[in-house]
């Protein structure tokens, strides 16, 4: 078919559903697993498991008309990282009987997800994970200790990176689970950040039991299968610099600036427009990766723009600090709770500083990050490893 005849077919479908499924009336968890059923919660997955097979660029169609009708979005509307990360990791490398499994939960928001990658000792250098997983009949028991873990409080499914074989090289013996959080074993703590804020956690393992049945990719093919989701979070995180013009904090300076005239002066006005500038360019940039999304999964460009939108992140909330002097440095709420969903722009000045400092550190540090660019996008030389062909046993810890 062509395109005119696939959007066709795709506007009978979503009549269909809006005719059979209220968005208003209805339940969200209803509607979103109608969606799903219908073929419409990703069109690009396969028939069966929330899609269509069609072209990714098809996608921006239906969620256009479902916004226009007040449709609830998909995964509830808080499941960031299930959306995310989760599902196309599970769409790439999930058989047909996960993804039937454990895609339409997620897509409902019935299961949340977390991911379980970092740990005290093993963050930027991820290939270096300790948390154990040993093969007993047909489950996995996993031991260790994951950290910066956002949502796991809410959370009933993770993503799991886990060591199952320490006689090989760091990167060759790793594998990659869909977890339970609910089951026993598995115990989360609140960890408090300079924003007063415990958006993250420390997730403990004893003992669970994870089923070899919710291994996705071989055993030890762990590496390959969380470059795609860290791929795939990278683009996300990236793509917090918005979709539209003076999105995002350069908005929020920008309507400070011309709301108060008495915050200008001619020095921070030439600085302005600069950060006007890069936000803009940013903004742009990220639009175009996302359209190359529409050619299969996300590469190494993702680093790139996850790189500029901390920087750009940090920047601009150091300038809206000294634009708005004393008063910028103040927030409304110190509390240790634990939010849902990140509020960059519904916050003060004084919280979007703090906040921004840790842009740099999830979702891979800008360092490292910078190492992937220059190595896997520019062809520069890797750097010197000595532990690249030791079993990670050997190595010094």
């Amino acid at each position: 078919m062509g395109a005119d005849d696939i959007t066709a077919d795709l506007d009978s479908r979503l009549q269909t559903l809006l005719k059979e499924h209220d968005p208003v009336s209805s339940d969200p968890r209803d509607f979103l697993g109608a969606r799903f059923d219908a073929g419409l919660a990703w069109v690009h997955f396969p028939v069966g498991s929330g899609g269509l097979d069609l072209p990714r660029d098809f996608q921006a169609h239906v969620e256009a008309e479902l916004a226009g009708v007040g449709a609830p979005p998909g995964g509830g509307g808080r499941n960031g990282i299930g959306m995310g990360m989760a599902a196309p990791t599970i769409a790439a490398f999930g058989s047909a009987e996960q993804q039937r499994k454990f895609l339409r939960p997620l897509f409902t928001g019935e299961h949340i997800y977390c991911q379980l990658f970092s740990e005290p000792g093993a963050g930027s250098d991820l290939a270096g994970v300790t948390t154990r997983a040993v093969r007993d009949g047909d489950d996995w028991i996993v031991n260790g200790q994951k950290v910066w873990t956002s949502s796991a409080q809410n959370a009933q499914m993770a993503i799991l990176v886990a060591r199952t074989d320490p006689n090989v090289p760091k990167h060759q013996g790793l594998t990659y689970f869909l977890c339970d959080m609910t089951v026993d074993g598995v115990e989360v703590r609140p960890l408090r950040q300079i924003t007063g804020e415990a958006e993250f956690n420390e997730v403990f393992l004893t003992d669970v039991r994870v089923p070899d049945a919710n291994r996705l990719g071989a055993v030890g093919g762990g590496w390959k299968v969380a470059t795609t989701t860290l791929n795939n979070e990278r683009v996300a995180i990236g793509s917090l610099a918005g979709s539209g013009r003076e999105t995002g904090m350069i908005g929020k300076v920008a309507e400070a600036w011309r709301s108060d005239p008495q915050l200008r002066n001619p020095a921070m006005h030439d600085e302005l427009m600069r950060l006007w500038v890069e936000a803009e360019v940013t903004r742009l940039t990220g639009l175009r990766l996302r359209q190359r999304l529409t050619a299969g999964q996300p590469g190494p460009e993702g680093a790139g723009m996850k790189v500029a939108f901390a920087r750009l992140a940090q920047t601009v909330s150091g300038f809206e600090i000294e634009l708005h002097a004393e008063s910028g440095l103040r927030y409304d709420d110190w509390t240790m709770r634990q939010p849902d969903v990140v509020d960059f722009t519904g916050r003060e000045p004084g919280y979007r500083y703090l906040r921004a400092r840790g842009n740099s550190i999830e979702g891979g540090t800008s360092e490292i990050l910078r190492n992937t660019i220059s190595e896997r996008i520019l062809g520069l030389p890797p750097e010197h490893r000595v532990d690249k062909d030791v079993a990670w046993k050997d190595l010094d810890r």
